[in-house]
């Protein structure tokens, strides 16, 4: 279960989701019936799922429950034609992709995550949340958990107030512009991928990048791989044929899985295969006033 919902966790300190002691994974939501605390806890011994939930959106959580852990996801017509991706599809057999089925929940930290380091992505999304969330109900507050900030409450923060955050304007924009449309995207839930990538692209901030890190994640997506991100067409040719790829090199080279595209992206992440790491990294900006 972990790794189908690993995708869903923003770094470490994600105050959106928990895992305890004894295993069990908390996640705060905000589904369309209201903000919901997720409990959800693997039974090894059984092959089962015990799941709890709190708050209004409760319901709706434990009914899209199956869903978020990939029950829906169909992996018909993916063949391996490469060692490195059998080896992980092998090393993973009942691995699926989950629809989150909340899109805000995964377009604000995705347009964070834009042309940032992972630090600073983190980082921003965290303070956001603490500063403009909400805790989560039931026991999710005894975990430190957290809900999003509903748009009502993104389209109201000033500024200066981003800034504060580490978010600048570019990416604040943004996330105020997905929140003045937040029912219209989370419609894109009940049409074809294709046309949800559409709806999501014809957004103002929100680029092939940004709709394939949403449809992943909230819809389901298996063939949403994240083009426009240098990393992920480095490790995936690298991993594969060993060569370093650019998007169009990648494109070339998934041709034959399209259709299961993500799934190829997110098992070889699973098995950490792909371009060794070294030399110097993107340096953090230190010109935000971050509080």
């Amino acid at each position: 279960m972990g790794q189908v919902w690993s995708n869903w966790r923003r770094g470490s300190g994600d105050p959106t989701y928990r895992i305890d002691t004894v295993g069990r994974h908390w996640r705060g939501l905000r589904t369309p019936e209201g903000p919901a605390t997720l409990r959800v806890q693997p039974l090894s011994d059984t092959g089962r799922i015990d799941a709890s939930a709190w708050g209004p959106g409760a319901d709706w959580a434990l009914e899209n429950l199956p869903a978020m852990l990939g029950a829906h996801d169909d992996p018909t017509g993916f063949r391996t034609r490469h060692t490195a991706l059998a080896s992980a599809a092998k090393a993973r057999p009942h691995w699926r992709v989950g629809r989150g089925g909340c899109v805000m929940d995964a377009l604000v930290p995705a347009i964070i995550e834009q042309k940032v380091t992972g630090h600073e992505a983190f980082g921003g999304f965290r303070r956001l949340v603490k500063r403009f969330g909400r805790p989560a109900a039931g026991p999710g507050a005894s975990h430190d958990l957290w809900i999003q900030p509903d748009p009502a409450t993104l389209r109201q923060i000033p500024s200066w107030a981003w800034l504060q955050l580490g978010i600048d304007g570019a990416r604040s924009a943004g996330i105020i512009r997905a929140a003045r449309v937040a029912d219209s995207l989370e419609r894109t839930l009940s049409v074809p991928l294709d046309v949800a990538d559409r709806r999501l692209r014809s957004l103002p901030g929100v680029g092939i990048w940004t709709s394939a890190e949403v449809r992943s994640r909230a819809h389901g997506d298996p063939d949403a791989v994240s083009f426009g991100d240098f990393h992920v067409s480095r490790n995936i040719g690298w991993a594969l044929i060993g060569v370093e790829l650019d998007d169009d090199g990648l494109d070339d080279l998934l041709q034959p899985y399209r259709g299961h595209r993500y799934r190829v992206q997110r098992l070889l992440e699973l098995a950490s295969i792909g371009h060794p790491r070294r030399g110097p990294r993107m340096a953090p900006r230190t010109h935000l006033p971050v509080r």
